[in-house]
């Protein structure tokens, strides 16, 4: 088991449980953070489970596809680490790792 650690949009930390094969969405509303929308369930058709990694993490992830990239340039608030949470597989070697859900 690794650690998610979410920064939620009041500004308060919580470590999170991450299953390895879960996405970072699912690790982040198992976790009971109820303000991560994600309406679509993880179907890359809404943008509403955007996140802002830490800058420093980044280089741990998949690189975004075109699709996902798509979605992320219609988001208010993107930063050059933005990404879709339900587009990131967690994997243990991602223990750590640290996410903003913006405002």
């Amino acid at each position: 088991m690794a650690d998610l650690i979410v920064t939620t949009r009041e500004g308060k930390t919580r470590t999170l449980a991450a299953t390895a094969g879960l996405s970072v969405m699912e690790v982040i509303r198992e976790g009971g953070v109820d303000e991560l929308l994600a309406l679509c369930g993880g179907s890359l058709s809404c943008g509403t489970c955007h996140i802002i990694v830490d800058p420093a993490q980044i280089g741990q992830l998949p690189q975004v596809t075109d699709d996902e990239e798509a979605l992320l340039d219609e988001l208010d608030g993107r930063t050059v680490t933005s990404r879709l949470s339900c587009q990131i597989p967690f994997r243990e070697t991602m223990n750590g790792l640290r996410v903003t859900i913006p405002i």
